[in-house]
């Protein structure tokens, strides 16, 4: 059997299971195991998204119209930001960082202020 480890439990949540556990004479692990199978084999109702076939009458028109717009979307020039003398990304980070004497970020971690 595997092991798998929950962290950052709210403190009424683990309140509430340990109640569960007391009232059905079992472990903590033992309701978790319980609670879990219920999840899991409860029939799960289908997502309803805002737009799809159900929602909107104009979507198969939409769905066809996709191939075209990305054909005009791919054969559309590329415009380059250099062309507009827009500012180099790179070089705005730089200096904001530079102006609030924060170190550079590393490589697969988030900095947080």
């Amino acid at each position: 059997m595997a092991t798998i480890i929950l962290e950052n439990l709210p403190d009424k949540l683990i309140e509430q299971i340990q109640k569960l556990a007391q009232q059905h004479n079992q472990s903590i692990n033992e309701q978790i195991i319980s609670i879990l199978q219920q999840a899991v084999e409860k029939p799960q109702t289908p997502l309803k998204f805002l737009i799809s076939p159900e929602t909107d009458p104009t979507w198969e028109e939409r769905r066809k119209a996709v191939p075209q717009l990305q054909a005009q979307i791919d054969q559309s020039p590329r415009l380059n930001p250099l062309d507009y003398e827009s500012p180099d990304s790179t070089e705005l980070i730089r200096e904001n960082r530079e102006k609030e004497n924060r170190p550079p970020a590393k490589i697969g971690t988030d900095y947080v202020k």
